[in-house]
């Protein structure tokens, strides 16, 4: 499985490829939309993408536009992972083509349990 963790702070990439190579996934690292678009382009194909909504070039939320826009990604996951924790936020999000949200701070069972509604097989013990 193969994961893009896009987010402007490099703690933050890190503790999520933390998470995601624990349960499995190979994981590139995007800290702008314009990165994460190009490591997107570079195949193969990617399972899932975890979204900052506030990022330096632009919102996360285009990210999830540009993605959805492009048929050659529909099978592409997105999990925004954010501090924005406005309801309307978030219907944006999932009306923007995002599967799912999750705010932070976050727990690393949190992020295995949306995994899991997302229909990714963990390891055993790695979710509830």
């Amino acid at each position: 499985m193969r994961a893009l963790v896009l987010d402007d702070s490099r703690a933050m990439r890190t503790i999520l490829k933390g998470v995601l190579t624990e349960v499995g996934f190979e994981v590139q690292e995007a800290a702008s939309v314009r990165d994460a678009i190009a490591v997107l382009g570079q195949g193969p194909d990617f399972d899932l993408a975890l979204i900052d909504w506030n990022l330096p070039d632009v919102e996360g939320i285009e990210f999830v536009r540009r993605v959805r826009a492009q048929r050659k990604y529909d099978a592409v996951k997105l999990m925004m992972v954010t501090t924005e924790t406005e309801a309307a936020q978030v219907a944006n999000a999932i009306r923007a083509g995002a599967n799912e949200y999750i705010m932070k701070p976050f727990s690393k069972q949190a992020v295995a349990e949306k995994l899991v509604l997302l229909g990714f097989t963990l390891p055993q013990g790695e979710h509830a």
